[in-house]
């Protein structure tokens, strides 16, 4: 059974503080936009590592391709100002 986008963001949030989280896809490749207070501090790759460490096995055996923006809640309100 191929996971859907409410199933991966759910794996996201049981695992990952977030204060935005959506998730789109097609059941094998997904797009998020997660805004964590993880984030702060950390560069792009640490970010990353925090979203696959939330998904643990599952970015192996079920996610085939994930696709994310990691923002701070600073970043993310700076973009919604624009």
């Amino acid at each position: 059974m191929l996971p859907t986008p409410e199933l991966v963001r759910q794996y996201i949030a049981d695992n990952l503080q977030c204060d935005v989280l959506e998730v789109a896809g097609d059941g094998s490749h997904f797009e998020a936009l997660i805004v964590s207070p993880a984030f702060e501090g950390k560069r792009l790759i640490a970010r990353h590592q925090l979203v696959y460490a939330a998904l643990g096995d599952r970015m192996k055996a079920e996610i085939h391709a994930l696709s994310m923006r990691t923002l701070t809640p600073a970043e993310y309100q700076a973009q919604l100002n624009g």
